[in-house]
């Protein structure tokens, strides 16, 4: 296991530059995909979009919060930017739909892209059969549906507008009273797709630092 554990450190430590760009480059590109969707859905191209003040905003949570315990869930579900459809038939206008940028999400997402970025890069070492390679993106693609659409931030008026995982749930036709049921359920599912992916990493770590050890004693042979 120590040496499992070691070649795993020594492959993020030294691809750390890559393994930070897959992370970045997978959280912008979920909330670029995020906004298509919407937009292919709705048949309409956003018409305002809507800065905060997330450092101010935190600050104020920190200094009125009572409990210590409720600041960091509440702080969770800051919104950084909005960008969404409003529909002025309505008086004052209400927005139909919008992408919300959670700075929260966009953390999770960057520990997803980098973890899939990392066992990316221990598959590309390790010498696996077509069958392995065949279960091995399997398992990499469960893992990061799960985890990615469970921190999905799109909202819709049906929906409560409020921005949630479901509301995708609920675009792709699943009822909405049945989407709202299973909202709470998201933590799971994502703690899920963390763990496969996880495991994933362990594995492919395990099975290289089998290979490094049996390179060795052939070649000391």
């Amino acid at each position: 296991m120590n040496r499992t554990l070691s070649t795993l450190w020594q492959t993020m430590r030294t691809d750390w530059r890559a393994l930070a760009l897959w992370g970045l480059s997978f959280a912008i590109l979920a909330q670029v995909l995020m906004m298509i969707a919407l937009m292919v859905r709705f048949q309409d191209v956003p018409n305002y979009v809507e800065f905060y003040d997330w450092f101010g905003n935190v600050f104020w949570i920190i200094q009125s919060t009572p409990s210590w315990g409720d600041i960091p869930p509440i702080i969770a579900e800051e919104w950084l930017i909005e960008i969404g459809f409003m529909n002025y038939d309505y008086g004052m206008g209400i927005s139909e739909w919008s992408l919300n940028v959670i700075p929260s999400r966009m953390v999770v997402l960057f520990g997803l892209g980098a973890l899939v970025g990392l066992c990316r890069t221990l598959a590309r070492s390790n010498t696996c059969s077509l069958e392995e390679r065949r279960g091995l993106t399997a398992a990499t693609g469960v893992g990061t549906v799960l985890v990615s659409m469970t921190n999905a931030t799109m909202s819709w008026v049906v929906c409560c507008a409020a921005p949630s995982w479901v509301v995708g749930l609920a675009m792709l036709g699943l009822g909405v009273s049945t989407s709202l049921a299973i909202q709470d359920l998201g933590p799971l599912i994502s703690g899920s797709g963390f763990a496969v992916l996880g495991t994933l990493a362990l594995y492919l770590s395990w099975t290289k630092s089998r290979g490094l050890r049996m390179n060795g004693v052939a070649s000391h042979a």
